[in-house]
């Protein structure tokens, strides 16, 4: 742990002050579980975002992608799950401002205050009378302790919902960050930032620092390879991620900018509550039983680092061996191998934890069963050096089990 801030019991996005949310049914959902989620901020919020990096960007994707580049602050977040109102055409682009503007009007905010978000399945139009009654059931739920509502309300194919929240200590008061996730399918997340050049997962920072919107974009960005783009369940990119971040100044400190002496701190928590939530993700990943933190050095460079990675984390071969707990270590290299990445493959070192699998491009020596054992774990760390360079990359990953196929064989919210 960071000894410059700490983690808030029982946290969520709530937990910074001036916050309340809200879960509540509205009947998107088979289940008739919670399907629409509200987030308030009692004061106007500044905004940092990224999003999808999938051409079929859905709807309220391209909503808030405009609503943000205009710079305004903001005072809510809207999100349904049960249908992602992606691939709808104009008529779902309609409903994404339809489903703002009736936000808009029930909380008694200005056009442009309301952001929102959809998750479920593609290519379904949004139900808009079932989401008028759900705002009206939202605002009359909004509670400073409601985070842990809102969190159950986004999820889909998650068995849990995804809640976290630190606090620091900023110009000598206490800030605090919360946040929430949810995603367990369609996860390898590319996003792109707002302000760069340029199963779903959602992510939702809240804080109540005081934060110039050009750090709070810096933190989100810097904080992506660290957590939502270092993570992959299935190697598919949702055509509806999202990470917002927003600040409603609420603690009172002196802004916080790239200067301030406590802009590394607050940098520090900010990445360690994405990468928490994040890595919370992989853990109930659709079907998964084993979590795998893969390490790929000796890379001509970062990005070829990441380029192997991925192509072995996305692997079914090598996922299908995780889960059964094979040490076929030949399916790892062979994934490297057709990476198109430069390696040397007489240097090539391979390592499932602290065994020692491959050594000089051929099998270390180590009997089968040992090796078997290093990856009959709920967790474990695999390490690859390609013997190329300096670069490095780390990704977060899984197995791929029966139950995965089970899941999206059938794949109805």
């Amino acid at each position: 742990m960071n000894p410059s801030f700490l983690v808030v019991a029982d946290g969520h996005c709530t937990s910074p002050a001036g916050w309340r949310a809200a879960g509540v049914v509205c009947g998107l959902k088979r289940s008739g579980a919670e399907d629409l989620a509200l987030l308030l901020s009692d004061h106007p919020a500044v905004a940092a975002a990224a999003f999808t990096a999938n051409a079929f960007a859905a709807a309220p994707v391209q909503y808030d992608r405009d609503l943000l580049a205009a710079g305004r602050p903001v005072r809510a977040v809207l999100v349904n799950s049960g249908c992602a109102n992606a691939c709808t055409g104009p008529k779902g682009l309609e409903d994404a401002r339809a489903m703002a503007r009736l936000a808009e009007q029930t909380l008694g905010l200005d056009e442009g205050e309301v952001l929102i978000s959809s998750t479920g399945r593609i290519g379904v139009h949004l139900p808009m009378e079932k989401i008028q009654r759900g705002v009206e059931l939202a605002k009359a739920a909004l509670a400073p302790d409601g985070g842990a509502a809102a969190a159950r309300a986004i999820m889909t194919t998650d068995t849990r919902p995804k809640n976290l929240a630190v606090s620091l200590i900023v110009d000598g008061r206490e800030v605090r960050i919360g946040g929430m996730t949810k995603g367990a399918g369609m996860i390898a997340p590319r996003m792109k930032p707002l302000r760069e050049p340029q199963a779903t997962m959602l992510a939702y920072l809240t804080t109540d620092a005081v934060v110039t919107p050009d750090f709070l974009q810096l933190c989100l960005n810097r904080s992506l390879d660290a957590s939502f783009n270092r993570i992959t369940v299935d190697g598919d990119t949702s055509t509806n991620d999202t990470f917002l971040a927003l600040a409603n100044g609420a603690a009172g400190n002196r802004p916080l900018d790239a200067r301030h002496p406590d802009a590394a701190a607050f940098q520090a928590a900010f990445t360690f509550v994405a990468g928490r939530l994040a890595r919370e993700m992989v853990l109930d990943g659709e079907g998964v039983t084993r979590f795998v933190e893969l390490v790929v050095s000796g890379a001509k460079d970062d990005a070829e680092a990441r380029k192997c990675a991925e192509s072995i984390a996305n692997s079914l071969l090598v996922k299908t061996a995780w889960f059964g707990a094979d040490p076929n270590w030949g399916r790892i290299l062979c994934a490297a191998g057709y990476s198109g990445v430069a390696l040397n493959p007489d240097q090539v070192a391979l390592d499932y934890g602290d065994t020692p699998i491959v050594r000089h491009g051929q099998d270390s020596g180590v009997p089968e069963a040992e090796q078997a054992e290093a990856i009959r774990k709920r967790e474990f760390q695999i390490r690859l050096d390609l013997g190329a360079g300096p670069g490095a990359f780390t990704i977060w990953t899984c197995d791929l089990s029966y139950d995965y196929v089970k899941i999206n064989a059938d794949y109805h919210t």
